[in-house]
């Protein structure tokens, strides 16, 4: 049985200058599918008429991912705008399974325009959820991007497997996340690129609340993939043999390594096999963002409180505990988790990151950096480096030569 397939194209245009409607349904049979897409071509049925080509995808519907169901696509136009003639309306349905896009359905329609119609014709799309399916709105792509489920499930997975390793081969491999937290990330890509196995390593187990944090969404009760699990060990003791993985990522987690992450990172290469790549997003302290006290209202009003403040008043505000807290689905630290993690952060900087990466055998592949829109030089900023206090994040992905 196919993953999705497309079923019940109905086409109307009564005329030329009317609207024309297409309706489809998109049935899912797979506990999750990816990537769903929706291609519309005209094509005269006779002539060397180039086609006429929209997508689902192109008008703004980014379908990340679509939970077992079934779904109504409409796609509507004005008017026909096409010279008078024959016509076939080729739909198709699309997904990505790996990092493969993959047709999964096409229907031939016929269209026959009696009268030319002026103007452009643009199709508006719409997408819902049938009875019995979990609506579309409560899916984390359509939700909103401040859903912690959505910044990791889809954001940090299609981020770091297709943004920045580029959907490699490599990645239907063996992977390794570390300090994987929650899970959450490590389960994205796991279901979308079928690794042969993907382990995720953290010391806090926050990875035990995975399936609590599932029962949250649409994917209440989906069954763990295979080749997929976490250990409770550290990164500056991996306990695997040397090159035993092809991928090895780590988002958001080098900073929070206590003591540094030189370790770490010298653990990383002996477990990354020769060719193989590394996807590594730190956390840069030096950067507006790079206190990680975003929910505390004080951290908030004041850009780069953490470098203009001793830590004794830093410390009083945030056991002061005046906090505005996220979605970390169901995940609520205490202030003095908070002004531990604080305490602990590595302060990462660009030159530096990049410094430590060559001199370990690292071959930068692809790099992104994302910056403040302006740095306000404060009396108590002038001691640090433009570079430091602008770019807010770093994204690595890079070859292991050794």
């Amino acid at each position: 049985m196919s993953d999705l397939s497309l079923s019940d194209a109905k086409l109307t245009a009564s005329a030329a200058a009317a609207p024309v409607a297409l309706t489809l349904r998109i049935d899912v049979q797979a506990d999750v599918v990816f990537d769903v897409d929706v291609s519309l071509d005209i094509v005269a049925s006779t002539g060397t008429a180039p086609p006429l080509h929209w997508q689902l995808a192109a008008a703004g519907w980014d379908v990340s991912w679509l939970p077992r169901g079934g779904y109504e696509v409409h796609a509507l136009a004005a008017r026909l705008a096409l010279p008078e003639g024959r016509y076939w309306v080729d739909v198709a349905l699309w997904h990505r399974v790996a990092g493969e896009a993959l047709k999964a359905g096409q229907v031939r329609l016929e269209l026959v325009v009696g009268t030319a119609a002026p103007g452009a014709m643009e199709f508006s799309w719409q997408l819902h959820s049938l009875p019995g399916t979990p609506p579309i709105d409560r899916l984390s792509w359509r939700a909103g991007p401040q859903g912690w489920f959505f910044k990791h499930f889809d954001h940090a997975a299609r981020t770091t497997a297709s943004y920045l390793l580029g959907d490699s081969p490599l990645l239907k491999g063996r992977i390794l996340d570390v300090g994987c937290g929650d899970g959450i990330t490590d389960l994205g890509i796991a279901l979308r690129w079928r690794p042969t196995e993907l382990v995720g390593i953290d010391p806090f187990r926050g990875y035990e609340r995975l399936p609590q944090v599932l029962a949250q969404t649409a994917l209440a009760g989906l069954p763990m993939p295979p080749g997929l699990r976490f250990l409770a060990a550290s990164a500056n003791d991996i306990p695997f043999a040397d090159d035993y993985f092809d991928v090895v990522i780590s988002w958001g987690s080098l900073e929070h390594i206590v003591g540094g992450y030189a370790q770490a990172l010298a653990q990383i290469r002996r477990v990354l096999r020769p060719g193989g790549l590394l996807m590594v997003h730190p956390g840069l302290f030096y950067s507006d963002i790079g206190n990680h006290l975003g929910e505390f209202r004080f951290a908030r009003d004041e850009p780069y409180v953490h470098l203009k403040h001793p830590h004794s008043w830093l410390r009083e505000q945030v056991l002061r505990g005046d906090i505005e807290r996220i979605d970390r689905c169901g995940d609520d630290a205490t202030p003095e988790q908070y002004w531990q993690w604080f305490t602990e952060l590595n302060p990462i900087t660009v030159a530096a990151f990049e410094r430590e990466l060559r001199e370990l055998g690292f071959e930068p592949w692809r790099v992104a950096l994302r910056t403040h829109d302006r740095v306000e030089y404060t009396p108590q900023l002038q001691g640090y480096s433009f570079v430091d206090l602008a770019v807010g994040e770093l994204y690595v992905s890079a070859w292991n030569r050794k």
